[in-house]
């Protein structure tokens, strides 16, 4: 296990996880000791376009995987159009290998919840509601606390801290899909009806919930909005690169030491981080990782100090999208983690269009093939026309992730795909796992 060196140790920025140690960090009282609900009274006496604009200074982007800007999305909203606006927080983090925002909700949800009503009250909403996962039964819980004691403090309701703002908020359990994390698939599902993704236009920020102006952002994107207005646009300027401010939590699984979540500046390489968790576990060498979760290209060793920031990752020709680095060592199989992946894209998708319903579908049985030893060198140019036929032509951006881990996995690691076509690699799967995939 190695020690990180002070240089290594000062990328650590805990701004959104400051909390998580503190004792019954989840509770009010703690949550009011150490800065809680202050920057609600600062923002309450400001105006929202003000605040707006606040959020556009800062540099802050979503945290939800796209990183679009969040004051921009706010200011699409328009005002004065007499419907009534919506923020929606966008919490169904399903994705393989993404796990920021359920300890964040569990750990400090009045982060959440305190960012909601800023939010709202910059973009007049009066009534938001946080979209969370089936089955993050323990996260729902204690956010569902939250929201009752701040509406027992006085921070949610009617004349919010005597300023005359109202706003209502509803935390909303999903049935587990993992399409629901698609914005507009989301709004579909609260509002009562299958979640399955809207034709875009019109967007959600003319055409959202019920039909009226809505705001849906990421739980890590909301959380973010407290400490900006507390210590100004400036300040978040600080930590990360110029064109992605602010700190992120890194969510690091597999084959490392110390696996968990750190919050670092953003541009930190992976280099850093595993210095700061303490390392690969012991007889492991780095092979491949992903640098934002299962639906984003595979990196390589070689992209050991690729700056894990938007732009830095962009050029690397992977997505920064959730920060979740799942890490894969020289005993690990990039063809079968592949496949592995494909099952959840094919078992989850909405099966509304038919290059995602269709590709994911064939893809895992030619997957099975190769992984069962009878695979041929013509699959892996089948692989890569389904995937050139999802790519840019599935309803929503699901189907394109799920395509990612094939063209990078063929990319840098072809020589896997041929040791079990031509037969130097033991099969994986057997002949009873094979049923169906010819």
């Amino acid at each position: 296990m190695t020690t990180p060196r002070p240089e290594t140790l000062a990328k650590l920025t805990p701004v959104l996880t400051k909390r998580w140690l503190s004792p019954d960090a989840w509770r009010i009282g703690t949550y009011e000791q150490l800065d809680g609900y202050a920057a609600l009274r600062k923002a309450l006496k400001a105006h929202p376009d003000d605040l707006i604009q606040l959020i556009k200074d800062s540099g802050l982007r979503g945290r939800g995987g796209a990183g679009f800007p969040t004051g921009l999305k706010w200011g699409f909203i328009p005002q004065g159009d007499g419907k009534p606006h919506y923020l929606v927080v966008n919490a169904d983090e399903g994705e393989p290998g993404t796990c920021k925002d359920l300890p964040l909700m569990t750990h400090d949800p009045h982060a959440l919840v305190e960012g909601v009503i800023i939010a709202s009250y910059a973009i007049r909403a009066s009534r938001a509601y946080i979209y969370i996962r089936g089955e993050a039964v323990h996260a729902a819980r204690r956010l569902r606390n939250a929201v009752q004691e701040a509406y027992d403090k006085g921070y949610l309701g009617r004349n919010i801290l005597g300023s005359g703002y109202d706003l209502e908020l509803v935390v909303h359990s999903g049935a587990g899909a993992y399409i629901c994390g698609e914005e507009t698939a989301l709004l579909d599902s609260l509002e009562g009806f299958r979640g399955q993704p809207r034709l875009r236009p019109p967007f959600p920020a003319t055409h959202g919930l019920y039909a009226s102006p809505t705001v849906v952002n990421n739980v890590g994107t909301i959380a973010s909005v407290p400490p900006i207005v507390l210590g100004g646009a400036d300040w978040w300027k600080t930590m990360g690169t110029e064109k992605s401010s602010g700190p992120m939590i890194y969510s690091l699984s597999g084959r490392v030491a110390n696996p968990g979540q750190y919050e670092c500046s953003m541009g930190v390489t992976l280099r850093e981080l595993l210095e700061l968790a303490g390392g690969m576990q012991p007889g492991h060498n780095l092979r491949f990782w992903t640098p934002g979760g299962s639906s984003t290209p595979l990196l390589a060793a070689e992209h050991l100090d690729v700056p894990l920031d938007f732009e830095g990752v962009a050029a690397a020709g992977s997505i920064l999208g959730t920060t979740a680095t799942q890490i894969f060592s020289d005993q690990d199989c990039p063809v079968y983690a592949t496949y592995r992946w494909l099952e959840f894209y094919h078992h989850e998708s909405c099966g509304k269009c038919t290059p995602c319903r269709e590709g994911n579908y064939w893809m895992v049985r030619v997957y099975r093939r190769i992984l069962a030893g009878q695979g041929t060198h013509e699959d892996l140019d089948t692989l890569l026309d389904t995937c050139d036929n999802i790519l840019g032509r599935s309803f929503c951006g699901l189907g394109d992730g799920a395509t990612s881990s094939v063209t990078s996995s063929l990319k840098y690691f072809k020589q896997d795909y041929l040791d079990y076509i031509e037969g130097r690699t033991a099969p994986k799967l057997s002949d009873k796992q094979l049923v169906g995939a010819h």
